[in-house]
């Protein structure tokens, strides 16, 4: 299959490179993208990291990007609630929609731009941050060798504490007339305080393929509150990479909600290269009918005293499979990391499929890393428990699954941000109705 696809895809490329922005991507480095594509392939079912997902359909998928609106069709009452004291950033296919937004203030200390970004933050961008495995950061490279359109955010040093933003990216094409290939690259100067959304949609239910990639830096001291939601059509193809660089004493804090499309991967690769820096990764997903949902999470400890904290919540349901691979590598040298892992599945179907993997590579003395994993049906003593009072199986049953993802759920501390994806896993679940009272 990767020949094909590979071949399809320089073919693509050729034909879509007159209107690829040099302001985005340099040519130079997008033939540089190419070459790799073609050398290497994308990933299969063969790679290690990948036996989980599902790349078939690539086959039907169109690799070049949507053509750019010329007239706006949507409006904003099509779009997701806004998310009160969080200015809005939208993309449309991958392209910056500034009808559909609304900028921070001048004076937030944060700025977004679609233009070349600095060579200064390309330095820094650069030094800061690891690239996956090759295998891995094959999609990567896809979506900077097509990308028309790209989100740079830059905190810097003395932000308002914290700037708060949201990125909504639509996709509105289907398979037929191209891709999506939105794309973030956020840059947090030393002690730079940010709040960020990061939603993922899409309107229609046509089959769709999106391929995001975002780069993140964190610089000395800073904090980051990564909100994550992928909600994308019931035929969509949703795959994306994730790579963020941690200084000195720097927080990130990333919360993933994978709801939608029929098929979707994320690969999370994150570097802590400064003493005490600290990463927490939540994750939940809930998974029905035929759909997909797999991760791949990467963590490297190569600081001293840094510390990891990996949860990941995942229901499936119908003949649907939830997989989470979460590797935690503590490098030579980085003594007194503190790392835990907590993965844990639940069947909802008698078809379904829970994969849960947790990983250890330790190279260095003087640490403190666990992991535990999880995978089966509901826990038959809570639900006796629960019968022995009077509620009834269903209600009861409910009431266990919506609890079991609340490990998660409750850590969102933004609160209408968390009743809107408590409604959207309501509704996943087909209990919007049952689960009201608890919404």
């Amino acid at each position: 299959m990767t020949a094909p696809l590979t071949a399809r895809i320089a073919e693509e490329f050729r034909a879509a490179a007159s209107r690829l922005p040099s302001g985005v991507v340099p040519p130079q480095r997008r033939e540089e993208l190419l070459a790799v594509l073609t050398r290497e392939g994308l990933p299969t079912s063969r790679d290690e990291n990948w036996k989980y997902a599902n790349l078939r359909a690539l086959e039907r998928m169109r690799f070049a990007p949507v053509a750019p609106r010329t007239e706006p069709s949507l409006l904003a009452a099509d779009l997701p609630a806004p998310i009160q004291g969080y200015a809005r950033y939208t993309f449309v296919d991958g392209v910056f929609a500034p009808a559909l937004s609304c900028p921070l203030e001048s004076s937030s200390g944060v700025t977004l731009s679609v233009a070349s970004r600095s060579r200064e933050a390309s330095e820094r961008l650069a030094a800061a941050s690891a690239l996956p495995a090759p295998a891995d950061a094959r999609f990567a490279a896809l979506n900077e060798a097509f990308a028309l359109d790209v989100a740079r955010i830059r905190a810097r040093t003395g932000a308002q504490c914290p700037a708060c933003m949201e990125l909504l990216f639509v996709s509105t094409g289907d398979a037929e007339s191209g891709a999506a290939y939105p794309r973030l690259e956020l840059d947090v100067e030393p002690d730079a305080r940010l709040g960020l959304i990061e939603r993922h949609v899409s309107l229609g239910a046509e089959s769709s393929f999106s391929a995001p990639a975002v780069d993140i830096v964190l610089g000395r001291n800073a904090a980051v509150d990564h909100y994550r939601v992928q909600e994308m059509g019931p035929k969509a193809l949703w795959i994306d990479t994730l790579t963020a660089g941690i200084a000195h004493g720097a927080a990130y804090r990333l919360y993933m909600v994978s709801l939608g499309a029929a098929s979707a991967r994320s690969t999370i690769q994150v570097r802590l290269t400064g003493e005490l820096a600290e990463v927490g990764l939540h994750a939940v997903c809930v998974a029905d009918r035929h759909q997909v949902h797999d991760t791949f999470a990467l963590v490297e400890h190569a600081a001293p005293r840094a510390k990891t904290e990996q949860t990941f919540r995942g229901i499936a349901g119908g003949r649907a499979r939830a997989a989470f691979n979460g590797k935690v590598i503590v490098r030579e040298g980085a003594h007194g990391t503190d790392s835990r892992q907590s993965l844990r599945g639940l069947l909802a179907g008698p078809e379904a499929e829970i994969d849960v993997r947790p990983q250890l590579e330790i190279y260095t003395d003087d640490v403190r890393c666990s992991h535990g994993a999880t995978a089966g049906k509901l826990d038959d003593d809570m639900l006796f428990y629960l019968l022995s009072r009077g509620l009834e199986r269903d209600t009861a049953q409910r009431l266990l699954k919506w609890a079991f993802l609340e490990d998660v759920v409750a850590k969102i501390a933004v609160p209408e941000l968390r009743r809107q994806i408590e409604r959207s896993l309501a509704g996943q679940m087909n209990e919007t109705t049952a689960l009201k009272e608890l919404l």
